[in-house]
C-alpha cells in the first residue's frame, strides 16, 4: 500500500470510499466548475463523458470558456445547452469581447490560459471554491470533483490532481516525464530554493485538474496560452504555500492525445511550457546557468528513460527508448531564458469585471444582435 507523503500534503486513494461518504458536508453546491473547450471538444466523446457526469452533481455554476469559430459557436452552445448544467458559456474569442479587452489594455496573444482566466472572474463571483479540470478525459468520473475539493474543507487553499497516465500498453504523460521531470531534477541537483521543492513535489504537475478557493482564483495570473498548470502552481506557492497546498489522487486517466511534432503538438506546447516553468523557478530565486542547462537537462532526461523502460518493463508495458530519447531532443529547445513577462492580471486588480466578460462573451442574449438562433 502507498502512502508515502511529499512535501505538500498527499492524499492517497486508499479503498473504495469517497469524500462524500465522509462527516464533512459536500462543498460541490459552493463550487463553479471551470471547463474550457476548443473546436475539437465539440460533440467529441470525452467531451460528453465529462458534461454527463457532471449532471450527476448539483454545483453552484458550471463556466464554460469556449473558442470557437463565428460559424461554429451557435451549434456548439447549443449542444453544451443540451446537457442539465447551471450552464454559463463564455464565447472567448466573441469580436465584441476582443475589442472590449484591446481596449481595455489586455489584448494580446490568446490561448488556454487567457480563456480560463475569462472564466475564473466569473466562476469566483459564483461559488466559494473553483474547479478548473481539461474536457479530454475519457474516464471522467464526478467522484473527481469531490476529490478535488476535499482538501478545500480541510483548510487548504489549493488542491492539484493526479493520476496515472497508462494507456494502450504503454506510458504517457510525455510532456511531464519528458520536459518537467528532467528539468526540476537538472536545476535541483545545483540549486536548493524552495520553489524546486514545491515544483517537484506533484506527482502529475501538468494535469490540467486543479481547485482553490476563489480567493485564490482571483490571485491568480496565468499565462495567456500554454504553461496554465504550471503558472497556476507559481501562484499557489506565493499565496497557499507548503502548508496551504494538497495534491489528490484521482486514479487513472486516458485522455485524447496530440502528435509530438509541430507547433500543434507537443513539441511546440513544450516551448511554452518551458518558458512558463522557467518563469516560476526564475520568480523563486533561482538562476539558472542556461548555457549549460540543456546538456544537464538531457543527462537527466537519459537517466529518468532508463528508470521509465524499468517501470514498463516490470509492468509488462511497451516502451520505445529510442521515441523516448527523440522527444527529449525535442524539448531541450524550450530550454531558453522566458522571455517578456505576458501573464494576465489578477482578477482583483483587473482593469474589468466579470459582468464586463458576462456581456461581451454571450452576444446572444444581447437584444441588438438577434435571437439566440440568430447568433
Amino acid at each position: 500500500m502507498e502512502y508515502v507523503q511529499e512535501r505538500i500534503a498527499t492524499l492517497h486513494d486508499l479503498g473504495d470510499a469517497s469524500p462524500s461518504d465522509g462527516p464533512a458536508a459536500d462543498p460541490v453546491a459552493e463550487a463553479a466548475v471551470v471547463v474550457p473547450m476548443t473546436d475539437r471538444e465539440h460533440q467529441s466523446p470525452a467531451a460528453a463523458r465529462v458534461l454527463g457526469e457532471l449532471e450527476a452533481l448539483d454545483p453552484a455554476a458550471v463556466v464554460v470558456p469556449v473558442r470557437a469559430s463565428a460559424d461554429r459557436i451557435g451549434p456548439f452552445r447549443e449542444w453544451l445547452e443540451s446537457f442539465s448544467l447551471p450552464l454559463e458559456v463564455l464565447w472567448c474569442n466573441a469580436p465584441a469581447l476582443e475589442s472590449a479587452l484591446s481596449a481595455a489594455g489586455i489584448d494580446g496573444e490568446a490561448g488556454k490560459g487567457r480563456d480560463v482566466w475569462l472564466a475564473l472572474g466569473p466562476a469566483a463571483e459564483a461559488g466559494e471554491y473553483v474547479v478548473v479540470h481539461d474536457a479530454d478525459a475519457r474516464s471522467y468520473e464526478a467522484d473527481h470533483v469531490r476529490r478535488l475539493l476535499a482538501p478545500l474543507t480541510a483548510e487548504f487553499a489549493f488542491s492539484k490532481g493526479y493520476y496515472a497516465r497508462v494507456e494502450r500498453g504503454q506510458l504517457y504523460g510525455r510532456l511531464f516525464r519528458l520536459l518537467y521531470e528532467p528539468l526540476i531534477r537538472a536545476l535541483s541537483a545545483r540549486h536548493d530554493e524552495p520553489v524546486l521543492e514545491y515544483c517537484g513535489a506533484f506527482r502529475y504537475a501538468l494535469a490540467g485538474e486543479f481547485a482553490m478557493t476563489a480567493g485564490l482564483a482571483e490571485r491568480l495570473r496565468p499565462p495567456r496560452t500554454w504553461g496554465l498548470e504550471v503558472g497556476t502552481l507559481g501562484d499557489a506557492l506565493e499565496h497557499a504555500g507548503f502548508e496551504g497546498t494538497a495534491q489528490v489522487d484521482l486514479g487513472v486517466h486516458e485522455h485524447d492525445h496530440r502528435a509530438v511534432a509541430g507547433e500543434a503538438g507537443l513539441e511546440g506546447m513544450s516551448r511554452a511550457v518551458g518558458a512558463e516553468l522557467l518563469r516560476v523557478l526564475e520568480e523563486g530565486g533561482v538562476a539558472p546557468d542556461y548555457e549549460t542547462l540543456p546538456a544537464r537537462y538531457r543527462e537527466a532526461g537519459r537517466e529518468l528513460i532508463a528508470q521509465y523502460r524499468a517501470d514498463a518493463a516490470f509492468n509488462g508495458l511497451a516502451y520505445d527508448p529510442d521515441g523516448e530519447r527523440d522527444q527529449l531532443a525535442r524539448y531541450a529547445d524550450a530550454i531558453a531564458p522566458p522571455g517578456p513577462d505576458r501573464r494576465l492580471p489578477q482578477w482583483r486588480d483587473a482593469p474589468i469585471d466579470p459582468e464586463f466578460v458576462r456581456e461581451r462573451a454571450r452576444p446572444w442574449l444581447d437584444p441588438r444582435v438577434g435571437s439566440a438562433r440568430d447568433s
